[in-house]
């Protein structure tokens, strides 16, 4: 297969990928600064159980009830978190959110095995099949990550102002925990809609790798979040590739590129600043 055919072949999977990183890459700047590092882990797996029970009482995998089915399930694991967060406890956030995502995880493998082919299901949750993405739901995807957008650019400086600094935030007046849950109310929303497109490794992979690439290069919000944006569509056209090329899973092909990617930023990055 010669590589223009293999990019129209990719055509839908690369853009589905770059809309994905295109967000992830934004709410990763506040996950990471926040240190709610695995809240993304915890809510994918959290819309993986509502799946898991909607295949479980008899829906098809792919019937629109269990995108809905998950995002409910999403949405209370991020009431959750947002309560979490505006109690004045001992017990770290991100204890809960490992947690949750623990217990979201067994479960799964519990309600799983009592359905037929529950390996597949479970490896589809896992590393998804971004190649089977079609064109209608890139642009419903798109359409809905554009809405999310939107509302925060309007409402940047109140989540940066509480991802950077929720104490002082809280001092000036600002209700945290309802601005908490707006923050991971749309987040869910977008995990829900990603984890049904390409599993739950590979959008992980899609929120923190390019993140903590960016912090290895630059300190400000601004240029980290061009650098996030550029590293998840190079990697996620990368690992397309040689998925295709060499007859890989495409899911687990692109979280290792990412891996790679990490790895060589993380070793040229010394040699750049010594060069300066």
């Amino acid at each position: 297969m010669d590589t223009l055919t293999i990019l129209e072949f990719l055509a839908a999977p690369i853009v589905a990928s770059l809309i994905i990183a295109g967000i992830h890459a934004y709410l990763g700047l506040h996950v990471v600064e926040r240190g709610v590092i695995f809240v993304d882990l915890s809510l994918a797996q959290i819309a993986s159980l509502g799946a898991a029970i909607g295949v479980f009482i008899g829906l098809e995998p792919h019937d629109p009830s269990i995108y809905w089915l998950s995002l409910g399930f999403t949405l209370i694991g991020a009431l959750v978190f947002a309560l979490i967060k505006g109690q004045e406890a001992d017990i770290p956030q991100e204890a809960i959110i490992g947690i949750s995502y623990a217990v979201a995880s067994a479960a799964v493998i519990l309600v799983m095995s009592q359905s037929t082919g529950e390996s597949e299901h479970l490896r589809d949750m896992l590393v998804g099949n971004i190649l089977s993405v079609q064109w209608t739901e890139v642009w419903i995807t798109a359409a809905i990550y554009a809405v999310i957008g939107a509302f925060h650019y309007i409402y940047r400086k109140r989540f940066l102002d509480i991802s950077l600094d929720a104490k002082g935030a809280a001092a000036r007046g600002v209700s945290v925990r309802f601005w908490d849950f707006l923050f991971y109310a749309s987040f869910g929303i977008v995990v829900t809609r990603s984890v049904a497109i390409a599993g739950v490794l590979l959008v992980f992979c899609y929120l923190i790798v390019p993140s903590v690439g960016a912090m290895l290069w630059a300190k400000r919000i601004g240029p980290r979040l061009a650098i996030g944006w550029i590293m998840g569509g190079v990697v996620s056209m990368l690992g397309m590739y040689f998925s295709v090329l060499f007859d890989l899973p495409t899911g687990a092909t692109i979280v290792c590129t990412f891996g790679g990617m990490l790895v060589l930023m993380a070793l040229v990055r010394p040699l750049v600043a010594r060069s300066r």
